[in-house]
């Protein structure tokens, strides 16, 4: 008859790894007694297991996880040998050489890591120094490490260290819970605050070794091990792999509540101690110490050191040189967008603040940093500036904007699927698809929401921030507050249009034109502009749906009974509008033909392309919708300079100079050009060539009643009553009165004092000298026809007195410069004519010069 198992080599002591020390093995061969308690169970399930070394044991440990999972039926393993089996693994975890086949798998990383750790001096030291090092064991020295940690989460009491540490802990305070499955160490967790310090240090230190492997967290096991099969069958578990890949499918609708939350408990706990975050630690340990200057145990040493260097990580994420370190950061940063529980610092800040305002909001999915951010203004101070720092953290990727990622996750996947995360790029892609009819409101209220936060601050504004960091120091230094949390308020914004023509990086200019175009679409997207207006939104504009303009419409339709301050900050806007015509969306739409014809290698801003259009507008085949478009555009132009970025550029010294009285009285009545008109003589000469362009062009395209150029309405009724009468800007009329203006300064007709220096500022410069002498242009003819009298021509070249004859008529400018050109041939053919005169008979020797003879 066969024997019921069989046996293996004798081994009675054991010093596989002699600075352990030596030990006697249990029961003689390191193993369950085949013949005890355990006898029959051994018989059913391990009758061709060799005993010895643990052989047995890990047959019946195998039988038992069948049983639990449901994957066995039939005869179980008895209670009594249950107990021996307990007894055994509790026995064996005193010293590293009672377990065989651990001692023997680990022999050499003992020798290399845990050199001088005695198991005879301190029980359980040799296994838990393994622990520690568990990620740079040898492969099969790990699978050993590993299937102790799962016999310790069985029960706790085969860790020796945690054992004997807690032991008089579950009896005081979990007498009451049924032993085994880890009930005991869950028990413990929860009533954490009555646990003594030395058992909370152990089981801290096995939560620690634990936290990497999903298998060796009982609880966050069993409540996701249907989410671990749907969602990560295909994922390995260990390294935090699975917890990871749980992490980024708890969003599903199909994804279970239990484990979502186990899953948000264990993820806030490691985001509360940087100990517990393994892959963390494993992937950012070089960058660390290269970028961070720390060591993981200075980390661990302080607090101040460990937030000092998780903030270096994250503003330095594009800097670290691992790759998994990266990818580690950017989840962190994800988490921390998704729960305030993830953030500690900002948990932190504003746990007085959470109870005081967000009490009733459940936390997750953003709900509490949202709460936060709506009430922001009455946060503490050191609250609002957690919350601004981690806003600014937030910026940069859509994935720490959790609730617009989740409310725009078909508009992603529609309109943004090719395009990177990352630096803002699909949030801006997002913006630029905004007005499309297939958007859903959730995501169009996300987005928009966030335009208007980024108005509140440019470091809110990810992809401005970093294409102007080195314009902002240079052109707008110390305009922040330094105080912590409080926002710039638009300040930097509004700079950086003002200086918009000396930044010199083209990164940099894009995105300040890219955050005029969100003001000019939405009034709230310029905060400055937004406050000053508020009262008068709600009074006049209160039923008109921001975005696309329409706020801003609503107010200069009305801008005759806004607030002066709401008044201003319009027509600032309004100025800057008029710097490019992508500024304005329906100007640019009806002018694209016109654009494409005429201005097609006119370069957008400084407002060429619409002065291009301006000087087209008399061309046959100019639509009327654009030339429509263009006149109320001009004028505009007419009534504030700020309009007419070439007066306002290169005339803003010689208007704080001249001018500053009028700038304060601006109110669409021309009050600084006209200020300008009759400073013309003291202007800098880029100022005289940008005014005597504009009254130019505003005497060219008259309109009666007009600011700049009501000085000259009487002398048009008088002089020019076909352009009195006619509609402004249509083809016929224009140029009309600034011909009949310029004719009657050539033919000497009196004109108004203020209307004759309007037309003197707009003649071109040459000949504007020849109106700075009393004398008119008839009495200058005169004096030719003296000069060729006196030069004794016979014929006459000019006849003062004629009044009849065939003649050759031209008017306004073109007769002036007539004039100018026959005023230089004829002087210079005087002066020729005279000097072969007065040459004529006057006596000459001549001399010749011959060669040598």
């Amino acid at each position: 008859m066969q024997p019921a198992v069989q046996q293996s080599r004798t081994l009675k002591a054991s010093d596989i790894i002699p600075s352990a020390g030596s030990v006697e093995l249990t029961n003689g061969n390191g193993d369950v007694l085949a013949t005890g308690s355990c006898a029959a169970d051994v018989k059913s399930f391990c009758k061709d297991v060799a005993v010895g070394e643990g052989r047995l044991s890990a047959c019946l440990t195998k039988r038992v996880k069948a049983q639990k999972s449901g994957n066995v039926v039939g005869r179980k393993v008895s209670d009594k040998c249950l107990e021996d089996l307990a007894t055994f693994k509790i026995a064996r975890s005193l010293n590293i050489n009672l377990d065989v086949a651990l001692a023997t798998a680990c022999k050499d990383d003992v020798a290399k890591m845990c050199q001088t750790l005695k198991d005879s001096d301190a029980p359980g030291s040799v296994v838990a120094c393994l622990k520690d090092n568990k990620q740079k064991l040898s492969t099969t020295c790990k699978a050993e490490v590993f299937r102790t940690q799962q016999e310790a989460v069985e029960d706790y009491r085969t860790d020796y260290k945690l054992y004997a540490a807690c032991k008089d802990d579950v009896q005081n305070v979990c007498s009451s819970v049924e032993p085994g499955e880890g009930h005991e160490m869950e028990c413990l967790a929860e009533k954490r605050i009555s646990v003594t310090w030395v058992c909370q240090n152990q089981m801290f230190r096995e939560e620690k070794e634990s936290t990497d492997d999903i298998r060796l967290s009982i609880r966050l096991y069993s409540k996701c091990l249907a989410d671990s099969q749907r969602f990560c069958a295909s994922v390995e578990p260990g390294h935090m792999r699975m917890q990871e890949c749980l992490e980024d499918n708890m969003d599903d609708s199909s994804f279970s509540s239990e484990c979502k939350e186990e899953l948000t408990n264990v993820i806030s706990k490691r985001a509360n101690n940087f100990q517990l975050d393994v892959a963390l630690r494993e992937a950012c340990e070089a960058d660390l110490k290269e970028t961070c200057g720390t060591t993981l145990q200075e980390m661990d040493d302080d607090p101040k050191v460990k937030r000092t260097s998780i903030n270096c990580l994250q503003q330095y994420k594009e800097e670290l040189k691992s790759d998994k370190c990266q990818a580690e950061v950017h989840r962190m940063l994800a988490r921390i967008g998704r729960d305030i529980r993830f953030d500690e610092v900002l948990a932190d800040a504003c746990t007085e603040d959470r109870t005081k305002f967000c009490n009733e909001v459940q936390p997750g999915s953003a709900r509490v940093i949202r709460c936060l951010q709506d009430n922001r203004d009455s946060l503490i101070s050191k609250c609002a500036a957690a919350l601004f720092d981690h806003e600014v953290k937030m910026a940069e990727d859509i994935d720490f904007k959790y609730p617009m990622k989740r409310a725009c996750a078909w508009e992603m996947s529609t309109y943004c699927k090719d395009t990177p995360h990352g630096h803002a790029r699909t949030v801006r892609c997002l913006e630029e698809h905004i007005d499309d009819s297939e958007f859903s409101k959730e995501c169009k209220d996300e987005v928009a929401r966030d335009q208007n936060r980024q108005a509140q601050d440019y470091r809110l504004n990810y992809r401005l921030a970093h294409a102007c960091d080195t314009e902002i120091p240079k052109l707008c230094p110390n305009l922040c507050a330094s105080s912590p949390g409080v926002t710039c308020g638009g300040l930097v914004l509004q700079c950086l249009q003002e200086q918009q023509d000396n930044i010199t990086t083209q990164a940099c200019q894009d995105e300040v034109f890219y955050y005029e175009l969100m003001e000019v679409t939405d009034f709230r997207n310029d905060v400055i502009l937004a406050e000053a207006c508020r009262s008068d939104v709600e009074v006049y504009c209160k039923d008109v749906e921001p975005g696309e303009g329409r706020v801003h419409q609503c107010l200069r339709f009305n801008r005759d009974k806004i607030s002066e301050k709401c008044r201003n900050e319009e027509m600032k806007l309004a100025a800057i509008e008029y710097r490019d015509i992508r500024l304005r969306p329906k100007l640019n739409k009806l002018c694209s033909e016109e654009k494409a014809v005429y201005c097609k290698d006119a370069k957008p801003g400084k407002a060429r392309v619409v002065k291009c259009l301006m000087e087209n507008m008399a061309q046959p085949n100019f639509g009327e919708e654009c030339k429509e478009e263009l006149q109320k555009r001009e004028d505009a132009m007419k009534s504030d300079y700020r309009y007419d970025i070439g007066v306002f550029t290169n005339c803003a010294t010689d208007v704080d100079v001249y001018c500053k009285e009028a700038r304060s009285k601006l109110r669409g009545n021309a009050t600084v050009l006209k200020c300008l008109v009759e400073n013309f003589r003291v202007l800098a000469d880029q100022c005289q060539t940008e005014m005597s362009r504009a009254v130019r062009l505003a005497l060219w395209d008259y309109k009666p009643g007009a600011a700049l150029t009501a000085s000259c309405d009487k002398d048009v009724q008088a002089t020019c009553p076909k352009g009195s009468k006619s509609r402004s800007a249509a083809v016929f009329t224009i140029g009309v009165v600034g011909r009949c203006l310029s004719k009657s300064m050539v033919e000497g007709r009196s004109l108004e004092s203020k209307c004759r220096n309007m037309v003197l500022v707009a003649a071109p410069k040459d000949a504007r000298a020849y109106f700075d002498y009393p004398e008119s242009t008839s009495v200058m003819v005169q004096k030719i026809a003296q000069m060729q009298k006196m030069a004794g021509f016979d014929s006459v070249l000019v006849d003062p007195y004629a009044r009849s004859g065939s003649t050759v008529t031209v008017t306004g400018w073109v007769a002036l410069a007539c004039i100018v050109s026959i005023v230089v041939v004829l002087v210079g053919s005087v002066f020729l004519a005279y000097q072969r005169f007065i040459t004529a008979e006057k006596p000459h020797t001549l001399h010749v010069k011959m060669g040598d003879a």
